[in-house]
């Protein structure tokens, strides 16, 4: 990930909405949930909600598919997994975060030490 896609990425999430969406969506899983269950469960109006998950989705943030005459939005993981990835890259040399794979289940596991920054 480079640095321009983060910025889009968190310009996207920058906003209430936006963020309660994509919060929403990513605890759907990867069955996602129709724009209208979207839009009553953050109490947000269809056009308005529209509006919102079609800058998340243009972020790469989510992804959506037709069922039917219904619109399905679902977190798009990868995504994610790469935005925060990009966040702790650099950490302290890999002291206090780090990335690695789980090959036994197949995912990436973010670590966090506890630390206390010494003056």
């Amino acid at each position: 990930m480079d640095i321009q896609n983060a910025i889009t990425m968190f310009d996207a999430l920058s906003q209430e909405t936006r963020l309660r969406a994509f919060r929403l969506l990513v605890r759907a899983g990867v069955e996602g949930m129709p724009a209208g269950a979207v839009s009553e469960q953050l109490g947000t109006p269809h056009n308005t909600m529209s509006f919102h998950l079609k800058h998340l989705s243009n972020a790469g943030l989510i992804s959506s598919r037709k069922e039917g005459r219904s619109v399905i939005y679902f977190a798009n993981y990868d995504a994610m997994r790469d935005l925060i990835g990009f966040l702790i890259k650099d950490c302290c040399s890999g002291d206090f975060a780090s990335i690695r794979q789980d090959k036994r289940k197949g995912c990436s596991v973010i670590e966090l030490a506890d630390f206390c920054c010494e003056p």
